[in-house]
């Protein structure tokens, strides 16, 4: 589930394709934004899906040795441990993921040979080792696993990495700061008593209300930008506006068309929320500079009445 901040540096991503673009053809930018984000959610479920894939994989491997030629004790009578994994088999048998596959073309087909490295790599680590061994386990303890395997072996994963980079630039970043805490969250909601029909987590918590700040921040920071820019532009009159950074430039006027523009939004969570969003994507000096020239542009803004709330305390 995609949180505001997240939403915001989605339409920073869009925003930096517009401004930096010659084709300043805004309904195309907004749907190809809009584009970016629902793509999110083919990650999350191919991601949900290359566990599947997984098991599948090591369960081929013990059929396999089954079939050797000279089959050894262990070929006949293999460890199905992992094969048989709670977890794995409720991913298995679930309906909301299997129809979400479906209905957007997903799969894993012509990408085996990554399934079968990722399944060696694991199947030669002593954390396999351990877990294939042991006695008993509880139900948390295969869950455990499972989430221990996907953050190891799926999202840390060079290879997988480079695959889903060719298929899309956003989705590195999108794996690291969306798309992981989904896919953990939802296989540690799993419980021994969920059924095939237990609930993928959404992609958005409202998703009217989502889409429609999405658009809203996009489509209001083109709009104001050259007032945008000719505040910045006041605050910082030693500096020419070209020569400072421009996600910098970039960031501090989402700000202000956020603070102006976005009633029901507090003064203190848009600032706060850019000056986060400055520590991830901008210089390491970034969060000081933004923050002193968003403090003197609130201030001016206040004095002239030019920012108006809805509710009670959200000016301050």
């Amino acid at each position: 589930m995609l949180n505001r901040r997240y939403l915001r540096i989605k339409v920073m991503q869009g925003l930096y394709i517009h401004f930096q673009s010659h084709n300043h053809d805004v309904p195309l930018g907004e749907r190809e934004l809009m584009r970016s984000i629902d793509r999110i959610y083919d990650l999350y479920l191919l991601l949900m899906q290359f566990l599947i894939e997984l098991r599948a994989v090591a369960s081929n491997s013990a059929d396999d040795g089954k079939n050797k030629r000279l089959p050894s004790k262990e070929d006949l009578e293999p460890n199905l441990r992992f094969i048989q994994n709670p977890v794995l088999l409720l991913l298995e048998e679930s309906v909301s993921l299997a129809n979400g596959i479906r209905q957007r073309k997903l799969n894993w087909g012509g990408e085996m040979e990554i399934l079968r490295r990722t399944f060696v790599a694991l199947r030669a680590s002593e954390e396999y080792q351990e877990y294939m061994s042991a006695e008993t386990l509880s139900f948390e303890a295969e869950r455990e696993f499972i989430v221990h395997v996907f953050k190891k072996y799926v999202a840390d994963s060079e290879q997988l990495e480079t695959y889903i980079e060719e298929q899309s630039l956003y989705w590195p970043n999108d794996m690291n700061m969306a798309v992981a805490p989904m896919i953990i969250k939802t296989l540690e909601s799993l419980q021994p008593d969920s059924d095939k029909n237990f609930p993928l987590l959404p992609l958005f918590k409202d998703a009217v209300e989502d889409r429609d700040f999405v658009v809203d921040l996009y489509r209001k920071t083109i709009i104001h930008d050259k007032d945008c820019e000719q505040m910045i532009g006041e605050k910082t009159r030693n500096w020419e506006v070209e020569r400072i950074a421009m996600m910098d430039v970039l960031l501090m006027k989402m700000a202000i068309t956020e603070v102006m523009h976005f009633q029901s939004i507090p003064i203190k969570v848009s600032l706060n929320e850019y000056i986060e969003i400055s520590k991830l994507y901008s210089t390491p000096k970034s969060k000081v500079f933004i923050n002193g020239v968003l403090d003197k542009l609130v201030i001016d803004l206040k004095e002239k009445q030019l920012i108006q709330k809805t509710g009670r305390g959200l000016i301050e």
